[in-house]
């Protein structure tokens, strides 16, 4: 019987959701349609909650339904009435369906502060059609997303991040600067265990690392602000998206826009916890005007790569009992060229990596170049854990994950738990570590130095051993050698047939 694994994947009302809604884009452009669907559902959200807390207060004669004050205690946007979704579905055949939306997105942002610049307004314009727009609001419309059931339910957040991955997905490579898969980002979580404290990622695309982390804290009984969100972001309507991810949610967050390298907005601040999925071997990232940089200390990165800008960043941003995890192309690990491998070696004899782990290929939408998860502890002494002075980390994981279609890998949320109960139980956390031949390896400093300081797993973990019983060794042998004997048959009648053929034509 196959052993069946879960891997967080629903194929449910959402899937069927996103079929329909994909049907509606017509000849739009994926990136184009993302904000397009994105912010209705967003707008049906908020005015869901409007509309539940506004019939309650109209139940009680001592409140008054259009106070906004009565809004803001409980955390709900206030919804002006031409803002509303009921008014939106009542005119969503109406030619002026767009303007009429775009109308609504100013209204929520003038009496919501919080939200000014968010909000995409372009459903006006010429290129979207009108017909097919008022079909998605009525589509939208028939599923709940803001009342008290389906915030249970958390449905607004399944819908949200199924059609994100979805669009990174339709989107190709550029798709992945704004979504990194859910299954990464669940690894990083359960690694760094974020429980309390500050949270940064300077590189935050839609803010999956943040509303990972918040579900993380909620789900050991922890509250949503038991840990403060810092982010940037470079791109402005990425930027939007997280803002509106994070809204819905009820996460308060510092979210920056702007080049995290040329205007760090968070200059000041010393992090409990990073996480982040910068982008891999970026060759333009302005490197050439920031030679002198306070940041690098451990060596300037080369002009033509921001891997070791981006790792030395978050090291720079680190408490001091604080730690990081975050992605990068394998060529991090081992790379020797324009001065990469001393800054390596650098932050390798500084004794801040503490773990290593090879990923599986396929998990990403937006790129085929093999990645790796780099974790950083800024003290390895006994802060929480046992004293890994001198000691780092070693988990392969590339034949990890199952193929949830033909081009992508996923995690199981079983793989997750293997890999961080390892890392956990190394920490000292509990639970007895070993070493596992060909997937984990505790290694001592000196053992790296004479790797010339790369970090490549499958360099220390060695080969799997596969035991195989010698009984099923003979029966194998046994069928080999009689297949080899009938094919050796098979090739003489062969050339029997063939001598008896060239007689007959008197060769």
């Amino acid at each position: 019987m196959t052993k069946q694994t879960s891997t967080g994947a629903n194929l449910g009302f959402e899937a069927k959701l996103w079929l329909t809604a994909d049907k509606l884009r017509s000849n739009m452009d994926a990136a184009e349609y993302k904000h397009v669907v994105l912010g209705l559902i967003f707008l049906k959200y908020i005015s869901d909650a409007f509309e539940e807390k506004r019939q309650q207060l109209l139940k009680d004669p001592q409140s008054d339904a259009e106070d906004r004050d009565e809004y803001a205690a409980e955390n709900v946007f206030w919804v002006p009435k031409k803002a509303r979704w009921s008014f939106l579905q009542d005119n969503a055949k109406q030619p002026i369906i767009g303007q009429i939306v775009d109308d609504a997105m100013d209204l929520i942002e003038k009496d919501n502060p919080s939200l000014k610049g968010v909000l995409p307004k372009n459903y006006a314009r010429s290129q979207l059609d009108k017909q097919r727009l008022g079909e998605l609001i009525d589509l939208i419309g028939t599923i709940g997303l803001g009342d008290s059931e389906s915030k249970g339910k958390d449905i607004l957040g399944r819908v949200y991040e199924y059609f994100l991955g979805q669009f990174a997905d339709a989107e190709g490579k550029k798709g992945g600067q704004f979504y990194t898969p859910k299954s990464i980002v669940k690894l990083l979580v359960a690694m760094i265990e974020p429980y309390k404290g500050r949270v940064y990622d300077p590189c935050c695309g839609s803010g999956g690392m943040f509303v990972q982390s918040e579900k993380f804290v909620e789900a050991r009984g922890g509250k949503i602000g038991d840990i403060s969100v810092y982010g940037q972001e470079s791109n402005q309507t990425t930027w939007r998206l997280c803002k509106m991810n994070l809204a819905i949610r009820g996460i308060e967050a510092n979210i920056a826009w702007g080049d995290t390298f040329l205007s760090d907005a968070f200059k000041d601040l010393k992090a409990d916890f990073i996480l982040a999925n910068p982008p891999f071997n970026v060759s333009d990232w302005k490197g050439e005007l920031l030679r002198e940089d306070a940041r690098w200390r451990f060596g300037v990165p080369p002009i033509g790569n921001a891997n070791f800008g981006w790792v030395q960043h978050f090291i720079h941003h680190l408490a001091p009992a604080g730690i990081a995890g975050f992605v990068l192309a394998n060529g991090s690990m081992s790379s020797n060229t324009s001065g990469e491998g001393d800054i390596r070696k650098n932050i390798v004899e500084a004794d801040l990596v503490d773990c290593m782990i090879a990923l599986p290929s396929q998990l990403f939408y937006n790129t085929m170049i093999p990645a790796c998860l780099w974790f950083i502890a800024r003290d390895k002494k006994n802060h929480k854990f046992r004293n890994r002075s001198g000691e780092l980390l070693f988990i392969d994981a590339r034949n990890m994950g199952v193929m949830i279609d033909r081009r992508h890998r996923e995690l199981t949320n079983e793989d997750v738990k293997k890999i961080s109960d390892v890392y956990h139980a190394w920490r000292g956390e509990g639970g007895k570590y070993e070493d596992v031949l060909g997937f984990c390896k505790s290694a001592k400093l000196e053992e790296i130095q004479k790797q010339g300081h790369m970090l490549t797993p499958g360099r220390y973990v060695g080969a799997e051993e596969i035991e195989e019983d010698m009984e099923v060794f003979k029966e194998k042998m046994k069928r080999l050698t009689s297949e080899l004997a009938k094919q050796m048959e098979e090739g003489k009648k062969l050339d029997e047939e063939i001598k008896k053929n060239l007689n007959g034509l008197g060769f």
